[in-house]
């Protein structure tokens, strides 16, 4: 398969990699807007660099990953389906879910496969967790749990826009919770602190906090995230159910420590980013794309999908900055 990637950045590097060395992928067809990335790229991985996104898409693709910055995704996105391109794009489809809303139709109507960056669905443990509750091993879920804590904040200039931690970073949260328990969020009350670096009160954002969903059947989310967490990367899933619970992220590498000084777990290296704590669920969600991309399968992650975490990004925005709970479909219009 001859495969385009476009943005070669932290998340965009880390999928060169992968792809460059899957194999489905004959070539690597790459770009970047910053001078000389693409070249470097090129050189390092063997992959074919070309001047720009343009000349990307027109290059007789199988498929192409978008992993450019976000306020890209949307046009790059609406590109790549135009030109009637497979298509996987990280998360945001755009900082602004009604812009994407308008997208959604033009993609159904294209019958062309498109991907959304999730890797939180592709998880051994999250997948384990969720076959678990469609069992009905758990009986019904009565709290669903997900958390999120970075070991430390990201650059500042990336803060400024990244359109807030629960577009950002919240957003993983958001969608695996309602992928876990196939349910819909009905309402959000979001509160938030800062106690770290003014960096994020500058840019009208906070450094933690916490949500509280209600989906349609009752059962309650709590969503918990945070940018400060010096021991490492945490990210951890967990269903309570009226017959039993289970967690995902309760492996030796969690970065948390019991305070029973006779437990010896987790007995550690503690994941310091979402690159060690994730590697696996990448490979297999760009495995997946090249699946969809062939014509072997259905897109796991739609951009409907993408929109309504979305949707529950920007209603737990409003909620924050207006102390109120908000219902989702007050936000839709």
């Amino acid at each position: 398969m001859r495969i385009g990637l476009i943005g070669l950045g932290r998340i965009g590097a880390f999928h060169a990699d992968t792809l460059i060395r899957h194999d489905e992928v004959d070539e690597l067809v790459v770009t970047d807007a910053m001078p000389g990335m693409a070249e470097a790229a090129a050189s390092r991985l063997g992959a074919t660099p070309v001047a720009d996104a343009e000349a990307l898409l027109a290059s007789r693709l199988d498929g192409v990953v978008i992993a450019s910055s976000t306020p890209t995704h949307l046009g790059l996105l609406r590109a790549a389906v135009a030109a009637g391109i497979p298509t996987f794009c990280e998360k945001p489809v755009a900082e602004d879910p009604y812009a994407v809303a308008g997208l959604v139709g033009e993609i159904e109507r294209s019958g062309v496969p498109v991907q959304i960056g999730f890797p939180r669905r592709f998880d051994p443990a999250f997948v384990a967790a969720k076959a678990a509750s469609d069992a009905g091993e758990l009986g019904w879920l009565t709290t669903v749990r997900s958390t999120t804590m970075d070991p430390a904040p990201p650059p500042a200039a990336y803060v400024a826009s990244s359109g807030g931690i629960f577009r950002d970073c919240a957003i993983h949260d958001f969608d695996a919770v309602r992928w876990v328990t196939g349910r819909e969020v009905v309402e959000v009350y979001a509160v938030g602190g800062n106690r770290g670096d003014a960096l994020f009160a500058d840019a009208n954002d906070v450094d933690t906090a916490s949500t509280l969903l209600t989906f349609d059947d009752g059962t309650l989310g709590v969503v918990s995230d945070t940018r400060y967490n010096g021991q490492g990367y945490d990210v951890r899933l967990e269903l309570h159910g009226s017959e039993g619970s289970i967690s995902a992220g309760l492996d030796d590498g969690l970065p948390f420590r019991s305070a029973d000084p006779t437990l010896a777990f987790p007995a550690g290296p503690a994941h310091t980013f979402f690159m060690d704590r994730f590697a696996t669920a990448f490979q297999i969600e760009l495995s997946t794309f090249l699946a969809v991309a062939a014509g072997r399968q259905a897109s796991p992650c739609t951009i409907t999908d993408g929109l309504e975490a979305s949707w529950i990004a920007e209603a737990a925005t409003l909620s924050l900055h207006e102390h109120r709970p908000v219902r989702l479909d007050d936000v839709r219009g």
